[in-house]
């Protein structure tokens, strides 16, 4: 009697890891197809390190948001996506910044970090607006169109991040293209968030495929102002 059982256990083990095999390719393919996607969305689009002469100008640059310390310092990675806005204000190839990002307890504000940042380092106050709700790539793409008006811009982020910021904005609508910031690659930080980053691209489909409403609030013209000025 127990060789019966014994073989249904079998059947029901290799049917198992069948299915389990199944699944992993699908999710392979679906993070290999979304990949590909991002990268010809933002084929042409995207500058590095040195390419600083041949990057497009645009009214406006969207910094994307990432970690603050409790003491309200940006990590590395962001004060390097703050420190290549500013390189682009200064090259006259933007005129406002906008930093978009976490804004998700009164003891953790990304926003105001950010613009606390720059405005420490020598951008004028009315240059620099915040958005307290980019709270992922998406959104923050989607309220810069949304909420503040901008059609054309600079975004900026890390290289590794930069074709699914770009290939969203573009996906959105927006004219779009994105300035690089390495002054973090190489180290095991860098090399985790890229991993996690191919994996996102999955979610980056999704989003512009269903094209979900972010946080939306009133039409904000504070870009608008500061473009005036």
């Amino acid at each position: 009697m127990a060789e019966p059982t014994t073989t249904t256990q079998a059947r029901w083990l290799r049917r198992g890891m069948a299915a389990a095999l199944g699944l992993g390719l699908l999710a392979g393919a679906a993070v290999l197809g979304s990949v590909a996607w991002v990268r010809a969305t933002a084929a042409g689009h995207t500058y590095g390190d040195d390419d600083l002469g041949a990057v497009p100008p645009a009214p406006v640059a969207l910094v994307l948001g990432a970690q603050v310390y409790p003491s309200g310092r940006p990590s590395p990675f962001l004060a390097g996506r703050l420190d290549r806005a500013k390189e682009l204000y200064d090259a006259g190839l933007v005129r406002v910044i906008l930093v978009s990002g976490d804004n998700m307890a009164r003891e953790y504000n990304e926003p105001d970090a950010m613009r606390s940042y720059l405005l420490a380092a020598g951008v004028p106050a009315d240059k620099v607006v915040a958005d307290y709700a980019g709270f992922d790539t998406y959104d923050s793409c989607a309220r810069a169109q949304r909420i503040f008006g901008v059609d054309r811009l600079l975004v900026v982020t890390q290289g590794y991040h930069l074709p699914r910021a770009v290939a969203t904005c573009r996906a959105l609508g927006l004219d779009a293209d994105g300035v690089a910031d390495t002054s973090v690659s190489g180290s095991e930080a860098w090399r985790r968030g890229a991993l996690r980053d191919q994996l996102a691209t999955v979610k980056t489909v999704f989003d512009v495929v269903s094209r979900r409403d972010p946080v939306l609030g009133a039409r904000e013209t504070s870009v608008d102002r500061a473009l005036q000025d």
